[in-house]
């Protein structure tokens, strides 16, 4: 297939465009390179820089291109701007969003995978949180993703258009080409590696005393070369099913203190740790389960574990110094 991603020049996006590639396909590769890496945009690929806001570039592009479908992960994701510039978000994730669509139904692609975020879940009364649980985002953010998932659902019953959204939880790990680096960084695993290489004093870990059993925030670590071959599985089982939406996640979940004693055994480096306030806009949990895309799509992640995950993150950083 010939397949645009948006937001190519990014983490996710690039080790997406990498993995279609190597299964075959074709990619145009769509970033606006507010925050991307154009080096981290794969060789092979079409690179086009366009911003989702300007709706005559993405008709030229699709005019350019003969494409079968969309992977859709350009986005505004920084949730500390989301809880104090909403217009932002709202403007790139909902209006951006929508631009791109109507260039997709103008030019007739009815194909779209859909980045979406477990963000949408807000604080989960239950977890691990399944694709049924209330969706209700304590973010901007989160809120902006979710609209665009319900903009999805009337698109597909007025104009037939396919999807799939993809809930991820929180990507991190590397391919051999390609990683995490953004700028500012705000990730815990980068932030904590870069401790390790010695360009930063100490971790903050923001909040100590959530109700979990030591205090810091649970979350629930995936390769990101697991949430690519998501995609590929997703983009496979578009035609003849309907519309879904999947958790992405590994079951399971880890806290901060409990990443940073990983990271401890990877690194060999003592890795200070200095409590701090918590962050407005953050759950303490959020961990999913994915038995839906493992049943119906046959997903199975490569890197289940949090060792392996920062392992290939730590090799990643270390081939960059």
């Amino acid at each position: 297939m010939n397949i645009l991603v948006t937001g190519a020049a990014g983490y996710i996006g690039s080790v997406v465009t990498e993995v279609l590639i190597d299964q075959d396909h074709s990619v145009v590769a769509l970033d606006n390179l507010q925050a991307g890496h154009r080096e981290a945009v794969h060789p092979n690929a079409v690179f086009v820089q366009a911003d989702l806001g300007d709706a005559q570039a993405l008709d030229q592009v699709f005019r350019d291109h003969d494409l079968d479908a969309v992977v859709h992960m350009a986005a505004e994701a920084l949730v500390s701007v989301s809880m104090s510039n909403p217009r932002r978000f709202f403007s790139t994730n909902v209006r951006g969003g929508m631009n791109l669509l109507d260039a997709m139904l103008s030019h007739e692609v009815k194909k779209i995978i859909f980045s979406s975020t477990a963000a949408v879940y807000g604080e989960p009364k239950e977890t691990p949180i399944s694709e049924d649980a209330p969706t209700r985002p304590v973010n901007s953010y989160g809120d902006s993703k979710l609209m665009f998932e319900r903009i999805l659902d009337w698109y597909d019953r007025a104009y037939g258009l396919r999807y799939i959204s993809l809930r991820y939880f929180n990507a991190a790990g590397a391919s051999e080409k390609c990683g995490e680096a953004h700028d500012p960084e705000t990730h815990l695993i980068p932030l904590i590696l870069e401790v390790a290489m010695g360009k930063k004093e100490e971790i903050q870990v923001y909040g100590t005393d959530y109700d979990t059993p030591d205090g810091t925030c649970i979350r629930d670590y995936i390769h990101v070369l697991d949430l690519a071959k998501a995609h590929v599985l997703a983009l496979q089982n578009l035609d003849g099913n309907k519309p879904r939406v999947y958790n992405l996640g590994n079951d399971d979940g880890d806290s901060i203190y409990q990443v940073l004693e990983t990271a401890r055994q990877v690194t060999g480096h003592p890795l200070p740790a200095v409590p701090a306030p918590r962050r407005s806009g953050d759950p303490a949990r959020l961990t999913a389960t994915s038995t839906r895309i493992r049943s119906e799509l046959g997903w199975v992640p490569d890197y289940p574990d949090l060792h392996a995950i920062i392992e290939t993150a730590w090799r990643w950083h270390q081939k960059r110094a």
